[in-house]
């Protein structure tokens, strides 16, 4: 049981980003999807900051340009992907966005042999949206604001790294408040006044709620009780919940080639993690 807990927490918090995703979908209609990233940060940000409390562990020299790097790296992720999953399917965009953490790994690699899930990667692109895929027309802007997304990510856990040693257990409470300051401007100039629309209020508590405050605190109990692979292996599993949770919730199909382009990039994700370096996990982005 001692074992099994912190797998299930890690797997429990993945899964619940990938709800939190899905659920936020509903506030779309109402605010647009600038606006569910709004909300989704303001009171995230307000849940993370209440339990972490990072003024009472304030470096007495802050280097806050990390902190801003890291926040504006923040919003992008969450502000592209939920712009990203207004216009592809939750695990298509998914897959996407993990071309982010998947370029920071191979790219990092010292390995000759990582190129091979670099090339498994670009086969799963290929079978999502290249022009050998059939099926629909896949939305243009979706997939370019899925390629922001994951640049982003890549730019968060490059900028995380040297973050998370200054401001310790604090960051992730910390960078989701900056990103706030970034996406909610944006937020208000597309959804206005409709942002304080108390009836919205339960349904991005709920997003808040699933998307930030239950997988943060699962990641930092299982973070500390797993290997760094582990982990990362176990965070690769991403883009199936999105498929999973996108048909369950939101009934959107993927077709089998676009399945297997999601299995390809999962695989080569889960691939480059296990035989990269071995690494602390610091920080985990929040999407």
């Amino acid at each position: 049981m001692r074992a099994l807990l912190p797998l299930a927490a890690c797997v429990t918090a993945t899964a619940a980003f990938q709800i939190g995703a899905a659920i936020a979908k509903g506030l779309f209609p109402a605010v647009g999807a600038p606006g569910a990233a709004a909300l989704r940060l303001l009171l995230g940000s307000a849940m993370l900051l209440a339990w972490a409390r990072p003024w009472r562990d304030w470096p007495e020299k802050p280097r806050l340009s990390l902190l801003l790097g890291l926040g504006a790296a923040t919003a992008g992720a969450i502000l592209f992907f939920y712009l990203a999953i207004a216009r592809l399917p939750l695990g298509m965009a998914i897959a996407l966005q993990f071309l982010g953490p998947l370029s920071v790994a191979v790219l990092g690699s010292r390995r000759p042999s990582d190129f091979a899930w670099a090339v498994l990667a670009g086969a799963g692109v290929w079978a999502l949206v290249g022009s050998g895929a059939g099926g629909a027309r896949l939305d243009p802007w979706g997939i370019a604001a899925a390629l922001c997304a994951a640049g982003s990510w890549a730019g968060y856990i490059l900028i995380g790294r040297h973050a998370a040693e200054a401001f310790g257990r604090s960051t992730s409470a910390l960078s989701t408040a900056v990103a706030m300051l970034f996406v909610l401007p944006v937020g208000v100039a597309h959804a206005g006044a409709a942002l304080l629309d108390v009836s919205l209020l339960p349904l991005a508590l709920v997003v808040a709620l699933v998307s930030v405050a239950i997988p943060f605190s699962l990641e930092l109990f299982a973070m500390p009780r797993l290997p760094a692979r582990t982990f990362a292996v176990l965070t690769s599993t991403e883009p199936m919940f999105g498929a999973l949770f996108g048909f369950l919730v939101l009934h959107e199909r993927l077709a089998p080639h676009q399945l297997a382009g999601v299995a390809a990039v999962m695989a080569a994700a889960a691939g480059a993690a296990w035989s990269s370096t071995r690494e602390p996990v610091k920080e985990v982005p929040p999407t």
